[in-house]
């Protein structure tokens, strides 16, 4: 976007998709009718010719050009911020999918007491606990017996 919230190819009167030719085209047809030195009298006039050369300079780089053109002018500002090859991974990571939310419907979600959680899920733990049916082995000689036969795994 331009600076008054044009964007960047119709501030050279352009559409989009204009290939690099037009773009020199329009730049220079623009260029030479707002320089400040054909309008020396006219503030307005140095202001778009600074939208104009912010337009071409964006256009022109590849790079920044194919940023514009996929993300906007909101990929160009990040692209400034954080580098080029950032654009993609911080528009990815600001997708609505992306982000851990509450759902809308007030009614989906319902808060939980953390204590009510865990005595749910104690509850749950000990309906499915299975008893040991085996009895436990005494230790050999040398080893150590353990502490509590009820933490053997090995039914």
């Amino acid at each position: 976007m331009s600076r008054a919230g044009e964007s960047l190819y119709r501030v050279l009167g352009l559409e989009k998709g204009a290939s690099s030719e037009e773009i020199k085209k329009a730049y220079r047809k623009l260029a030479l009718k707002y320089h400040p030195d054909k309008n020396p009298e006219n503030p307005e006039a140095v202001e778009k010719f600074k939208e104009i050369n912010n337009a071409n300079a964006t256009l022109n780089d590849e790079n920044k050009r194919k940023i514009y053109d996929e993300y906007g002018s909101m990929g160009l500002y990040v692209a400034e911020q954080f580098g080029e090859e950032s654009v993609k991974y911080y528009f990815l990571m600001s997708k609505w999918w992306f982000k851990c939310r509450p759902p809308e419907d007030e009614d989906a979600y319902k808060y939980v007491n953390p204590e009510d959680l865990e005595a749910q899920i104690q509850a749950e733990a000990e309906d499915t606990q299975t008893p040991i049916v085996v009895q436990p082995l005494p230790a050999a000689a040398g080893e150590e017996p353990l502490p509590d036969a009820s933490l053997r795994t090995d039914a």
